[in-house]
């Protein structure tokens, strides 16, 4: 890629299955990234979390206390 944002094919070697080829960018090739999405890949799942409690630090003294 030079200054001017020119992204078009280079011949890179696929680093995980050797073979050389056109590419945009360093990295797995269009079979291998493929194979990848294929084995590896899964759908977004919604995570639940507990409800932001924070934390007491301080200890109410005896002024605040009273009634």
């Amino acid at each position: 890629m030079d200054a001017t944002g020119d992204l078009a094919p280079m011949t890179v070697d696929c680093p995980r299955c050797g073979t050389s080829g056109p590419e945009r960018f360093y990295g797995p090739c269009s079979a291998c990234r493929a194979q990848l999405r294929a084995t590896l890949g899964s759908e977004g799942r919604a995570v639940e979390t507990a409800a932001y409690e924070p934390k007491m630090n301080v200890t109410p003294n005896q002024v605040a206390t009273k009634d």
